[in-house]
């Protein structure tokens, strides 16, 4: 079953200079139960088809069913069967982390008890139950995401949209988060749809790599694949196939400055 098809997608701005025409036509399909990674550099249309297929903005053209939901007939129905973890935390930093999640539950129309309920499971699973009645504001980068993540899930969604979840964390933290994606999707059965600039990331973490630029599909394949067709020597990593694909360097924007963060 697939989660996600598209047919050529496309989104068009109007500016005054003129269209900006900043997806051109996305074909694709996510099946049930993969891990996609989702890249492309800066300009190429990734976040913008990351938009469109979470309802954020409507397609100009094309069509698309995200979890067996029309995207431009019933985007309620897709909201209310996806997750989406976006680059900000949206927490109150006042509240604490057992309300966050039964506040969540309870948008969701959970009844009080099911809502403390699911909560209390989401806490377990995401290891946040010594953190419960602490504060969002006092949690450190690595555990602010993994709640990020527990207020995503709070619905149970097939689909969960992640969008550069690692961003400014420290790498004990990135790992942690490398392993509850990967838990999520072997245990719940939880689709992934990830979007990184973080290529090692995208390496350990894909089933299967789709690279946009220019608002089209450059390329697809496993990593595994990527490298050996792209690459230029056996030991080619997945930022030389991606440099091959689009010519661009993602060197800046995977080594980024050192955070503190607390864990």
């Amino acid at each position: 079953m697939a989660l996600i098809e598209t047919s050529g997608l496309t989104r068009t701005f109007r500016t005054k200079r003129g269209p900006v025409h900043a997806v051109r036509g996305i074909d694709l399909t996510v099946p049930a139960g993969e891990i996609l990674g989702f890249l492309g550099p800066n300009g190429a249309g990734k976040t913008t088809t990351l938009r469109m297929l979470t309802t954020l903005l409507p397609p100009t053209g094309g069509t698309a069913r995200v979890v067996g939901c029309d995207l431009a007939a019933d985007p309620g129905a897709v909201r209310r069967r996806i997750g989406y973890v976006a680059q900000s935390s949206g927490v109150d930093p006042h509240t604490s982390v057992l309300e966050e999640l039964v506040t969540q539950a309870r948008l969701y129309r959970l009844s009080k008890a099911d809502a403390l309920a699911r909560a209390e499971e989401l806490l377990h699973d995401l290891d946040l139950t010594e953190l419960a009645e602490r504060r969002t504001g006092a949690l450190s980068g690595g555990q602010r995401r993994r709640l990020d993540i527990a207020m995503a899930l709070t619905h149970r969604p097939a689909l969960l949209f992640l969008d550069e979840p690692t961003t400014g964390l420290d790498p004990r933290s990135r790992a942690e988060l490398w392993q509850l994606v990967r838990r999520l999707r072997d245990e719940h059965g939880t689709t992934v749809f990830l979007t990184t600039h973080y290529l090692d990331e995208a390496d350990a973490l894909a089933d299967r790599i789709v690279v946009v630029d220019r608002g089209v599909i450059s390329a697809e394949g496993t990593p595994t694949a990527l490298k050996a067709r792209y690459g230029s020597s056996a030991g080619a990593t997945l930022q030389d196939a991606f440099l091959a694909i689009t010519g661009h360097d993602f060197t800046a924007e995977t080594v980024p400055r050192p955070t503190r963060s607390r864990v």
